[in-house]
């Protein structure tokens, strides 16, 4: 998840948000985050990755650990001036090692790539590159042995790509990266996106998928349909 405006990361275990929107097939309710804990981490700009002891903060161009019993500061990774990663977009910590959705926003056309960093060192350790296909990767999941990603697409630059915001789609992949299905969402979450998309996401334990846009505080908790691909 995101902020643009203020150095106070929200977070799933360590948060709070002024709305929680509960969207499903079958259902309309609000709920709300009870805040446990909360840190101002300068880093947060772009999302936060969590494991067991730390916090993993994601800038555009930089990494920040920090510990999440303290909110200590412990170890900051930064791409160098003229360095292939462009835009960091999120990030999560899946098999101990953290996977950072990556796009060239805001060039064009757009591509997108998943870069993979050591979560002790942030050493920077793999990557896998999309190129230019879906859209902009804004975040990325593992969930029942899948790869899950969003791709954005913008209204604003809707002239220059023939596309906008009801373009962006969530992706799921085999081991190899390889598209299996997508689906793109609803009318009523991408009002609530308006022209800069889906900026976060991530499955929970209760089987829902956790979605957020770039500039409401807003949580939106989705399913997959019984058919069809909306």
């Amino acid at each position: 998840m995101r902020q643009m405006k203020k150095h106070r990361i929200n977070i799933i275990l360590i948060i709070t948000l002024s709305a929680f929107i509960f969207l499903s097939m079958s259902s309309s309710e609000k709920r709300s985050f009870k805040e446990v804990n909360s840190f101002s981490i300068p880093e947060a700009r772009q999302g936060v990755g969590v494991d067991e002891n730390y916090l993993y903060a994601i800038d555009t161009r930089g990494i920040a650990k920090y510990e999440k019993r303290t909110g200590q500061l412990v170890k900051k990774w930064e791409e160098k001036k003229a360095g292939p990663i462009k835009h960091l977009d999120s990030g999560v910590i899946i098999d101990g090692k953290l996977y950072c959705a990556h796009s060239n926003y805001p060039e064009f056309p757009m591509t997108s790539s998943i870069e993979i960093f050591d979560p002790e060192t942030l050493e920077h350790i793999d990557t896998h590159s999309f190129g230019i296909n879906w859209g902009s990767c804004t975040w990325v999941d593992k969930h029942e042995g899948y790869w899950w990603a969003a791709f954005a697409h913008y209204n604003k630059w809707k002239d220059s790509t023939n596309t906008d915001v009801r373009w962006t789609r969530v992706v799921k992949f085999d081991d190899q990266w390889r598209e299996l299905e997508s689906w793109i969402f609803p009318k009523e979450v991408l009002d609530k996106f308006e022209s800069m998309s889906n900026s976060g996401g991530s499955w929970g334990p209760d089987g829902f998928l956790y979605c957020t846009g770039h500039d409401p505080s807003e949580v939106y908790v989705l399913k997959l349909p019984e058919a069809g691909s909306i």
